[in-house]
């Protein structure tokens, strides 16, 4: 594996690390702050800012966001996807050791069962990690994000007056990131042969758009809901979309043998899952838990 390819991983695992305590502190911040309207998305957008915690949060993941970049630069989206799905059941162990949290059995399982989807991940490469993967078609990319973001934003109306306690906010979240997300990737493609012009190119504004809609109705998920469903639900959307746009949009290679492709499916299955099954962490945005 080229040693770009390996420096996208670790970076991936940094953005995972960071995005969840930015999550955890945006959480925080959110349930104390003046509901965000749909009428008003801008300024009650703006208001969360009042809030230092939700400020904080909000640092702490465009420095993740910044990491997210580079590693989709470098990396194969999916392998970048499924580390960050591994990293987010990896805090369960910083919970444990920094911040004196209990821990419980279904956690740990969770632990086991991210380490064994890396190890049949890398058991399963077999050439998808030779390089960053990053050539797409136009209009397949496209009809990829932009299916992603029209399922987001019907996720969010029907999710508009906190049905199901946001539940719905944040598969909407999900799918407007995990859309980002692989324009993220079918940008970095331009990067070398236009520099720092990718900053105008139409993708960038779709980028922008899509994370600043995700914005709004995370946090509005966040308000209305529980933070351990709603933080599971929005990294579950966004690592779905975005791991499936690997094969489908930019033309990674599976494994021709049907045990090996079966192993590729369960070790990104079993890495979602395994996030899914993660909530301990999530108890450190809670007001009586305050950090070390």
């Amino acid at each position: 594996m080229p040693f770009g390819v390996q420096l996208g991983l670790l970076l991936a695992l940094a953005t995972a690390l960071a995005s969840v305590v930015g999550f955890l502190y945006k959480h925080r911040g959110a349930v104390e702050s003046p509901p965000v309207e749909p009428r008003r998305p801008v300024s009650t957008s703006l208001a969360l800012f009042r809030s230092r915690w939700y400020t904080i949060g909000i640092v702490i993941a465009t420095a993740s966001w910044g990491l997210h970049v580079a590693a989709l630069s470098l990396a194969p989206i999916s392998l970048v996807q499924s580390v960050i799905a591994g990293g987010l059941v990896l805090l369960t162990v910083v919970a444990d050791r920094l911040f004196g949290l209990e821990v419980t059995r279904r956690e740990w399982i969770g632990v086991a069962l991210t380490a064994a989807g890396l190890a049949f991940l890398a058991a399963t490469l077999d050439g998808g990690g030779d390089s960053a993967h990053s050539d797409y078609d136009t209009a397949t990319l496209a009809v990829y994000a932009g299916l992603a973001a029209a399922l987001g934003l019907g996720a969010a109306l029907i999710g508009r007056d906190g049905y199901r306690h946001g539940i719905p906010l944040a598969l909407s979240a999900g799918l407007l990131w995990g859309a980002s997300d692989v324009s993220i990737k079918a940008l970095s493609d331009h990067l070398g042969d236009d520099g720092v012009l990718v900053l105008i190119h139409p993708l960038a504004l779709t980028i922008a758009t899509l994370s600043l809609i995700g914005l709004a109705v995370s946090a509005r998920s966040l308000q209305v809901g529980k933070a351990v469903p709603v933080i599971a639900v929005t990294s579950a959307a966004a690592n779905v979309c975005t791991i499936a746009s690997g094969p489908i949009v930019f033309g990674e290679p599976l494994p021709d043998e049907p045990v090996a492709l079966a192993l590729r499916i369960a070790a990104f299955a079993l890495v979602i899952v395994a996030a899914a099954l993660t909530p301990a962490p999530i108890r450190i945005a809670e007001p009586e838990a305050e950090p070390a």
